[in-house]
C-alpha cells in the first residue's frame, strides 16, 4: 500500500484493525487519541470497515508500541514526527486494562513485592 503524499505538519496514521484491515488518515500532533477515536468513528464507513462496525466512538482503542494510549494523549506527546507515517492498531475495547504489575515492579528498584511469597511465572 503507497502512503499518502504526508503535509510536513501533520502525521499519517496508518491503523490496522484485528481483522488485518487498513486505513491511513491524516492528523496534527495536537489531536489525541480520543480525537483521533472520534474522526475514524465517524469516518467508518470511509475506511471499508463495515463489517467491524462499533457502536460508539468511546469504545475505540489506539495501541502504539504495546501500550494502550488514553484519550487525552496526543500523537506530538508520543513524539510522532509530522511528515511521516506512523502505525497503531486499533481495537474496540470498553476499558483500559490495568497497568502491568510485573511491569512495575521491574521499573522499581528494590522494594518488596506484593504478589506472593514465592517467586511468580508468567505463562
Amino acid at each position: 500500500m503507497a502512503s499518502k503524499a504526508v503535509p510536513a505538519d501533520k502525521i499519517n496514521l496508518r491503523l490496522i484493525l484485528v481483522s488485518g484491515k487498513t486505513k491511513e488518515f491524516i492528523f496534527s500532533p495536537v489531536d489525541s487519541a480520543g480525537d483521533i477515536a472520534v474522526h475514524v468513528y465517524e469516518n467508518w464507513s470511509e475506511a471499508d470497515w463495515e463489517a467491524e462496525a462499533v457502536s460508539r466512538a468511546e469504545i475505540l482503542r489506539l495501541i502504539y508500541q504495546g501500550r494502550f494510549l488514553h484519550s487525552s494523549v496526543t500523537l506530538g506527546a508520543l513524539g510522532l514526527p509530522p511528515g511521516r507515517t506512523a502505525v497503531m492498531h486499533l481495537v474496540p475495547r470498553e476499558n483500559l486494562p490495568e497497568p502491568n504489575s510485573h511491569d512495575q515492579r521491574q521499573k522499581s528498584k528494590g522494594g518488596s513485592s506484593s504478589c506472593c511469597s514465592a517467586s511468580c511465572s508468567i505463562l
